[in-house]
């Protein structure tokens, strides 16, 4: 005996010495900094930290994709036997799809939009098979089946605009079983999905690894996500590995500070502490920036009894004529009170963001009321409405198609104060540079343009944008849903601080119910263009009324992977239930 591990115990996946550096102007930037791990066959492997902690590049090396990008890779990385970095072209080709196979954070860029579904799943099948078209396209048919697309043949013939969110990720992960892979790699799958369609992509994964023993290496910044889906986790954070053991052990006692800042991050629908403490004020990560001035509420918020700021009366909203009419918000009535914050929660087509446009009138209601401080302003035109366009103010989900990317940051937080025509241009330079630093940016990064900011820096921005006219009420549309927990904890935090100091009032909308408890006061929750169930966060959260409720607090991660197994095997009994009754 030699020692060495025979083809049948070789790991999976074994990386040892992994270094990643990206050429810049300045030098280089070392993405990923000495790693090592190893992944057995038929385990799951959880890859976890912030942004720019290497966990995305290090997923990419795994399947070569950084050769001919001007990347540095050095180190040992093996898949399934295969040396990849010295692997040659043909040899590449055949670990990709055959071997193992990657779905991509968005499903979106990373299907031909001018190709069926099916048609590009068959394309990866034949890539590696030499079989007939009339093979792969059926192949194409039955994975996409096997992943829950209801219908498969038919739909197989759907171009990717024609499939939801939810969808289009099970039509990714269909491509990547066409080939029978004997190792999946999953980057943040579940990034900016509703509650209910990540339990059920989790769901997914973990019976497809059931039933083909393939292995899983699922890369996340959400840890609430890895506790019920992986056997171990490895927390990194600049390129670097810092914890590293049995997912149950290291949630339940984690040895790094960086890991108990992950943990301390992560919203959660539990009811808050008592102590006095405000929504959203969450435990900043490890050497982040934090806003200023956080501390207890100070109840702002008016006496239920008080005049709403802004009403919504028998509120509807309607698109397209005849036969096409969709109706997104329906018969919706809900009162905001001047200094509370109201959450409205629900999945997507729910009209969660219609009804927010039409709240700060970004769209006209097809019926009803729209009443600020006593006024209906729901019926009123442009030149009616430029008054009140300063009280009231919006935070849209995506920071990057909100901000113009030929303009300075600062002169875009600066459009609204010099349409108002009230200040000289110093004065504006001025106000705008104050407004950076209220949001916990840098006053000299004026003239910086948006790609230079990371996602949540952009978000920032927003919100300084959204508060340089002086609101009275901002409605925020998904703000932090496509950032990393810690990110998403800050954001909130500053949300939080920026409705004590000022005065504001919210409307945070978002699929994330954890998130929105953090937050808010009371909560609407919608379906269908409907709200089915409103009050309190602790009435609507411990003690939810409507069975549609039940279901999103049901799928919403836990952090124990127990419990998180349980809520698995109970969903799966459901569905069970529902496709056998009569």
């Amino acid at each position: 005996m030699t020692g060495q591990l025979t083809d049948l115990e070789a790991p999976l996946v074994e990386v040892a010495g992994l270094r990643i550096e990206f050429p810049t102007e300045g030098g280089a930037v070392r993405a990923v900094d000495g790693l090592d791990f190893t992944l057995g066959a038929g385990g799951a492997l959880g890859l976890v930290g912030e942004s720019g902690s290497g966990k995305s590049a290090t997923a990419y090396a795994l399947l070569g994709l950084h050769r001919g990008t001007g990347a540095r890779v050095s180190g040992t990385v093996r898949v399934a036997g295969t040396d990849v970095l010295g692997a040659d072209d043909a040899e590449l080709r055949e670990l990709r799809g055959g071997v193992a196979a990657m779905v991509f954070q968005d499903p979106l860029s990373s299907l031909d939009p001018y190709y069926a579904i099916g048609d590009q799943i068959a394309e990866v099948y034949r890539v590696h098979h030499r079989g007939s078209r009339a093979a792969a396209r059926a192949r194409a048919v039955e994975v996409l089946d096997r992943v829950g697309i209801p219908d498969a043949a038919r739909r197989s013939r759907s171009r990717p605009h024609e499939f939801s969110g939810g969808m289009r990720q099970r039509a990714l992960i269909a491509m990547a079983l066409a080939c029978e892979p004997r190792l999946l790699i999953a980057d943040e799958p579940t990034t900016a999905l509703d509650v209910t369609v990540q339990a059920q992509i989790l769901d997914l994964l973990h019976e497809l690894r059931a039933e083909t023993g393939m292995g899983l290496l699922l890369v996340t910044h959400d840890l609430g996500v890895v506790a019920g889906s992986v056997d171990d986790i490895l927390v990194m954070r600049d390129g670097a590995a810092v914890e590293r053991g049995p997912v149950a052990e290291v949630l339940a006692a984690p040895a790094h500070a960086y890991t108990r800042a992950l943990l301390s991050a992560v919203p959660r629908i539990d009811p808050r502490p008592t102590d006095g403490g405000e929504p959203g004020a969450a435990p900043a990560p490890v050497g982040a920036a934090t806003p200023r001035g956080r501390g207890a509420r100070t109840g702002t918020a008016e006496e239920p009894g008080a005049e709403p700021l802004l009403e919504a009366v028998a509120l509807r909203r309607e698109f397209g004529k005849g036969r096409q009419r969709l109706t997104a918000v329906d018969d919706v009535s809900l009162q905001v009170r001047a200094g509370e914050t109201l959450g409205i929660v629900g999945e997507s087509g729910s009209g969660k963001t219609t009804l927010g446009r039409m709240l700060v009138r970004l769209l006209d209601p097809s019926a009803g009321e729209i009443r600020y401080r006593g006024r209906e302003i729901g019926g009123l035109g442009d030149k009616a409405l430029r008054p009140l366009r300063r009280d009231l103010q919006m935070v849209f989900q995506d920071p990057v198609s909100s901000l113009n990317p030929r303009r300075s940051i600062g002169e875009s937080i600066a459009d609204p104060l010099r349409a108002a025509g009230e200040l000289s241009d110093k004065a504006v330079v001025g106000r705008v540079k104050e407004l950076l630093e209220r949001v916990g940016l840098d006053p000299e990064w004026y003239h910086r343009y948006p790609h230079e900011f990371s996602g949540g820096q952009r978000q920032r921005v927003g919100i300084a944008r959204a508060l340089a006219p002086e609101p009275k009420l901002i409605v925020c549309d998904e703000p932090v849903s496509a950032l990393d927990v810690t990110t998403q904890a800050q954001v909130v935090a500053l949300l939080a601080e920026l409705r004590r100091d000022l005065g504001l009032s919210l409307v945070f909308i978002a699929h994330d119910l954890a998130v929105v408890r953090q937050v808010s006061d009371r909560v609407a929750v919608m379906r269908g263009g409907r709200i089915v169930e409103s009050g309190t966060v602790d009435e609507v959260y411990d003690a939810p009324q409507d069975p549609y409720t039940k279901g999103l607090l049901a799928a919403v991660p836990v952090l124990d992977p127990a419990e998180s197994a349980a809520r698995r095997a109970d969903r799966r009994e459901l569905r069970s239930v529902m496709v056998t009754a009569p």
